[in-house]
């Protein structure tokens, strides 16, 4: 058996920092521009986790043996969601509770700007907003920011390394 030059772990860990740190860059310009609610950049974000999944896999790929299989590949991306998710959360919980104290009644009130938009009555925006805000906690973005960031990865982790496994063969 052929000894890799490269683990799984520092490949994911060395491009979960580096989407950790475009995770918090982004977060930060979406804050100071004010677009909390522009839905398609969050997708920015998805294809930003997507690219490097998959250059995560091919660093991997070549700089070990030449062999990924699906559950390899699968791990790689969700170790890589999981080092990110922990970085921009911790970040984000920060950022909440000590830097920009005002950012959740921002958000707030782009959800009710949003509802009143939709034609919701007062009654139900503060009915819907009331049950937000116990979601809209530092603590809470924490949970469900590393929740559904190794949510997202897995899922994506599950396209990509279909596309880039390499298994090794049965009758080497």
């Amino acid at each position: 058996m052929e000894e890799t030059n490269v683990s799984m772990k520092s490949v994911a860990i060395k491009y979960g920092v580096i989407n950790g740190l475009i995770a918090i860059i982004f977060f930060i310009i979406i804050d100071f521009a004010g677009l909390y609610d522009n839905q398609y950049l969050n997708w920015v974000g998805v294809l930003v986790t997507a690219a490097l999944i998959f250059f995560a896999q091919k660093e991997y790929l070549r700089e070990g043996d030449g062999y990924m299989n699906y559950g390899q590949g699968v791990g790689l991306g969700t170790l890589l969601a999981l080092v990110s998710s922990c970085i921009s959360a911790v970040f984000t919980f920060i950022y909440v509770k000590f830097i920009n104290t005002s950012f959740i009644e921002n958000i707030k009130e782009v959800q009710r700007m949003s509802m009143e938009e939709q034609g919701m009555s007062d009654d139900q925006i503060d009915q819907a907003l009331s049950i937000s805000e116990k979601f809209m906690t530092p603590g809470m973005m924490v949970v469900f920011g590393i929740v559904g960031g190794v949510i997202a990865g897995v899922i994506i982790s599950l396209i990509i390394s279909a596309i880039n496994k390499n298994s090794r063969p049965e009758f080497e």
